[in-house]
């Protein structure tokens, strides 16, 4: 619902594209929206808000997507009130299957006014910037990994099968260089597969040097510090998980922080019915590829190995004792769930579950 303060506010709803955006505006007592489409650049937002006399009244809202989060920050240089809407949450009708521009910046205007959309935080600049950094590491990582996909099964091809062991070990890397063939083309193609992931490896060693120093620097060196006291994360998972969430009391409870993350089961019960289904995938997906990672650590049972003891140095006991406490807790959860379940990623799912509200709880302590 409308606040009393809000009465006489004006309510922009903007549908925001790369080149142009769709203004649905909707004054004091008024229940259609009229619409204006300008252009996207910072000249023509400023002429938009300079129609308006007083700047203060406007109210004003767009959907998270791929243009990011700098309308929102000129919009408030401009002392515009902004909100970044969650789309996933934006109500919407089941009869309604008409989507244009104009409609649904009218709709946004409507639900603003009505109180009905959920806003998600807008990270500053310097927060933004090391998440794109453990952004394009991660993108790095799935590049390098999808290379050695590509040389692996070029190999199984041409019958090259690897028998003595795990894959992309020392002796298996080894066992890759000594393959030789007669064919100048396939043996081009080989050489071209190596090299390529060769590049996507040093990639990814290079991009790791640059994240490693963030991991020690403002915004986040505080959070680094105490996530990467729990098993199975590292410093740089750590400052992965802390660019994603950035504040963690925005998150109420725990569970509202696992939902976020996509980790919750999916639920449809109606009446006496109560069906549950698989995670719901839902969130940040960042967030849950860094936790499922993070799971893993825990199929054994609970140590505190050299790497641990390293990055727990210097911490406070409560912080040691509650990474301590986790770790039982999930190492002995991940025993018996293995016992009982036929797939592993269903086991390593709840792991990564319950290590979020672990490190919920620890990051709100």
């Amino acid at each position: 619902m409308t606040s009393i303060g809000d009465r006489g506010a004006i309510y922009l709803g903007l549908d925001v594209h790369k080149n142009t955006i769709s203004a649905g505006i909707l004054g004091p007592g008024e229940e259609t929206p009229h619409t204006d489409r300008i252009g996207s650049d910072d000249d023509a937002v400023r002429r938009l808000i300079a129609r308006f006399d007083d700047p203060g009244r406007l109210r004003s809202c767009y959907e998270a997507g791929p243009t990011g989060y700098e309308l929102a920050r000129l919009l408030d240089s401009l002392h515009v009130r902004c909100q970044v809407i969650a789309p996933s949450l934006i109500p919407t009708s089941p009869g309604d299957k008409v989507k244009t521009d104009k409609r649904d910046c009218c709709r946004l205007a409507r639900l603003l006014r009505a109180g009905e959309l959920t806003a998600i935080r807008v990270p500053t600049p310097a927060e933004e910037g090391v998440r794109d950094l453990c952004r394009a590491r991660a993108d790095m990582i799935i590049d390098a990994t999808r290379a050695k996909h590509r040389l692996g099964k070029f190999l199984l091809r041409h019958g090259r099968v690897w028998r003595d062991g795990e894959n992309w070990t020392a002796k298996h890397r080894v066992w890759i260089a000594g393959q030789r063939f007669d064919d100048p083309a396939v043996r081009v193609t080989f050489e071209h597969y190596r090299s390529t992931l060769a590049a996507r490896e040093a990639a990814v060693a290079a991009i790791e040097a640059d994240v490693v120093g963030w991991c020690t620097a403002d915004p986040f060196a505080g959070q680094v510090t105490r996530l990467a006291a729990y098993r199975g994360v590292t410093r740089i998972g750590a400052l992965t998980l802390a660019a994603e969430v950035c504040d963690w009391r925005r998150f109420p409870s725990a569970g509202a922080f696992m939902g976020f993350c996509g980790l919750v089961p999916s639920e449809y019960s109606s009446g006496e019915r109560v069906r549950r289904g698989h995670i719901t995938h839902a969130g940040n997906v960042h967030l849950r590829t860094q936790l499922v990672e993070s799971a893993w650590a825990y199929r054994s049972h609970p140590s505190l190995g050299v790497g641990i003891r390293e990055r727990q140095q210097g911490l406070p006991p409560a912080v040691t004792a509650r990474a301590w406490r986790a770790q039982q807790r999930l190492c002995t959860r991940f025993r018996h769930l293995d016992a009982r379940k036929t797939s592993r990623n269903v086991v390593v799912t709840a792991i990564a579950r319950e290590l979020a509200g672990f490190l919920w709880a620890e990051m709100t302590a």
